[in-house]
């Protein structure tokens, strides 16, 4: 059992590679737009993708809890392939709604059952709290070399075609799928199935209520994944403004996923180095210099400000992540990362298509900088809380991660 358990992390972490193995989104946006999208239609689609996830996120991580992570991915994975096959032949606004909400089941089975399939690993093993935080880092790591490697195929394979870069893409999201059948199911507790309704008031109190820091760190994953989203949509339009050729484009977008990865290497030495308030603070401060350096500046300038977004996500993706899922029972922790994904997206699909239509009627430099004073105040306000909450716990302690 114990040799499995080793097998399932490095498994997850091919698993994590082939996931984000997505050759089109370097040029997602010209897809989309190819296919009689205008751009404010990318951002309503990206609603649909939201909303899909905001129906299925808890449900999926309560049947991770309850079934068992291993078939979570399973059966995200097949929704993962499906949909990404089923984008060779959509064409128009309605075959692409498809398209998303395939999609978006697939990564809300996918995004909190690989977490928590990794920890009940790492736990099961009686790793140290040092070599959980390594292998968070690692994944996410991994899911950003991923992301960059399939960048540089995507710029490469769209030199020739379009329509072979989709479907580059769909034969890459079949591998996932192959991949759980050498995954172990690591032991775990597992919920009552026979009362859902009670057990999401127990997850959501524990999340919002009872533990203060808790719930200041799950606003805080919240808020600074939305921050570091929008600016996603709207690079590619962005480049094009300033002159870059579609076939750069992978080249730009595979550079942006090796900062996330370089960032999600280094915070956590960096974190216990100078602490975590620090590290924070600059998580906070990199999405407000992003966007209103965009906003301000034009050429190789603006486009290497927006490289901002990037550093700020590998760290929330690892020091959040991370203080999120140690201080959750495993009993619930699927659920627990379903529902700040759940957040997320709910405020998406609200605020994704009036980020479209101000894109639309003010254009790309004031739409960027509104969400620069927009990062700027309410990052404030969800920020410093937390900051304060953690400067007691570094008298102490310096890591995060272990304030669970």
């Amino acid at each position: 059992m114990q040799n499995k358990l080793r097998r399932n992390i490095q498994v997850l972490y091919w698993f994590s590679f082939f996931w984000l193995s997505m050759v089109i989104i370097p040029v997602i946006v010209p897809l989309l737009e190819s296919k009689g999208l205008e751009l404010a239609e990318v951002f309503y689609l990206q609603a649909f993708f939201a909303l899909a996830m905001v129906i299925f996120e808890i449900p999926s991580g309560y049947i991770a809890d309850v079934f068992g992570r291993k078939n979570a991915l399973m059966a995200g994975s097949v929704f993962h392939a499906l949909g990404f096959c089923w984008l060779n032949f959509a064409d128009g606004f309605a075959d692409l709604v498809l398209f998303e909400v395939a999609v978006g089941i697939g990564m809300s089975l996918l995004s909190g059952a690989d977490l928590s399939l990794l920890y009940d690993s790492q736990e099961a093993l009686e790793m140290s709290p040092a070599e959980k935080t390594h292998g968070i880092a690692q994944m996410r790591f991994i899911k950003s070399i991923a992301e960059g490697v399939a960048a540089l195929a995507g710029g490469f394979l769209i030199a020739f075609s379009m329509d072979l870069t989709v479907l580059a893409n769909a034969l890459l999201a079949c591998i996932p799928f192959v991949l759980t059948f050498f995954m172990t199911e690591a032991p775990f507790v597992r919920m009552e199935a026979r009362r859902p309704i009670a057990n999401l008031r127990k997850v959501v109190r524990h999340m919002y209520v009872d533990d203060k820091l808790l719930r200041l760190i799950c606003l805080n994953v919240t808020f600074f994944s939305l921050a570091n989203f929008f600016v996603v949509w709207m690079l590619q339009p962005y480049w094009q403004d300033q002159g870059v050729a579609i076939t750069e484009f992978g080249l730009l977008w595979a550079a942006q996923s090796f900062v996330v990865a370089f960032a999600s290497k280094i915070c956590q030495p960096l974190e216990q180095k100078f602490g975590a308030r620090r590290i924070l603070i600059a998580m906070g401060i990199l999405p407000i210099v992003g966007y209103f350096g965009m906003s301000a500046f034009g050429g190789a300038i603006g486009i290497l400000l927006g490289f901002c977004f990037f550093i700020s996500r590998g760290i929330n993706q690892v020091i959040l992540t991370d203080a999120l899922n140690t201080r959750v029972p495993g009993t619930f922790r699927a659920v627990a990362n379903s529902i700040t994904s759940f957040m997320f997206r709910g405020v998406y699909i609200v605020t994704g298509p009036i980020v479209g239509l101000l894109i639309s009627n003010l254009g790309m430099q004031y739409t960027l900088a509104i969400l620069g004073a927009l990062v700027l105040v309410f990052g404030a306000m969800y920020l410093v809380p937390l900051l304060s909450a953690v400067r007691g716990l570094e008298s102490d302690r310096s890591d995060m991660r272990v304030t669970g």
